[in-house]
């Protein structure tokens, strides 16, 4: 697997150095590595998912995001996400010889917006979007935490990509089971990187008798299906109000905490770890997990 993480520092300090009216273009070709693989998804305006969702604003000048881009070239964020990124390949490959995987990764991080709820409060001011083989986007705005965190982020996105280079995610079919049972292979398996601090909020703030109830109530929904229907019960109410989704009574992130816990429970009974596991059906993973499916 060859891996590109894109200098995208210099592209978005080019791309605010112009006038507003020329920035969608530019951050259309920022994006435009991502383009290729993203293209089994059909028609997709990277542009549009950006200004939808928590990145930086295109419409108005801002005098944080320049100082924001240089803090990230100061802590060598670009570098440190590729050795994160060049670390978990390793582990990866050592586990599962063999395993699929995109010939090339191209990895575009992207500056968020300060001012967005989801990426600054709910998510700790940094995410990721991964699952589609050959393409990982990251997403933050630069706060310790962030900064601190964001090779790991860029581990649990590689995860994916590299599971569903060999599991298949059919958006009409894919189960609820199928996504925390990804996000929480994902978790552990940057635990097993870099320990337990390593980890991201949305899978450790569920503790005590709140994740209990979110655990018996994405448990009896495991088998329900169709992307439409995943939201509320992987991210949360706030987000899938968010995403235009109907709440189903959950806190935010509940299903990676909940599929942490479920996939702890199946490297307890297997003896694998979460590297090991990467490729396994989710039916399998919850069945040793102790989960009951339809399937």
């Amino acid at each position: 697997m060859k891996i590109v993480v894109h200098d995208t520092a210099t592209a978005m300090l080019d791309l605010l150095a112009r006038p507003l009216e020329e920035r969608p273009g530019a951050l259309r070709d920022m994006l435009s590595p991502l383009q290729g693989a993203m293209s089994v998804m059909g028609e997709v305006d990277l542009v549009q998912m950006h200004q939808q969702g928590s990145g930086f604003r295109l419409d108005r000048e801002d005098p944080r995001y320049a100082p924001a881009l240089r803090r990230m070239q100061h802590a060598k964020v670009w570098e440190r996400v590729e050795g994160a990124l060049t670390t978990a390949w390793e582990r990866l490959r050592t586990a599962a010889p063999g395993i699929g995987h995109a010939g090339t990764v191209h990895v575009v991080l992207v500056l968020g917006d300060p001012d967005d709820d989801h990426l600054t409060v709910r998510s700790g001011g940094y995410f990721g979007i991964g699952g589609i083989p050959g393409a990982i986007q990251l997403l933050m705005w630069p706060t310790d935490t962030s900064l601190k965190n964001i090779g790991h982020a860029a581990a649990h996105e590689l995860h994916h990509n590299v599971r569903y280079a060999n599991v298949r995610w059919n958006p009409a079919t894919v189960t609820v089971g199928e996504h925390v049972v990804a996000e929480g292979l994902a978790e552990a398996f940057v635990r097993e990187l870099a320990g337990e601090q390593a980890m991201g909020p949305w899978a450790t703030a569920l503790t005590g008798a709140e994740l209990d109830g979110a655990y018996a109530k994405i448990t009896a929904a495991i088998d329900v299906a169709g992307m439409a229907n995943l939201p509320a019960y992987v991210f949360g109410d706030a987000t899938a109000r968010l995403m235009g989704h109907q709440p189903v009574g959950l806190p935010d992130f509940a299903g990676y905490a909940v599929g942490l816990r479920i996939v702890d429970a199946h490297l307890r009974a297997s003896g694998l770890t979460a590297a090991e596991s990467t490729a396994l059906p989710a039916r399998e993973i919850l069945a040793s997990a102790g989960v009951p499916t339809s399937a």
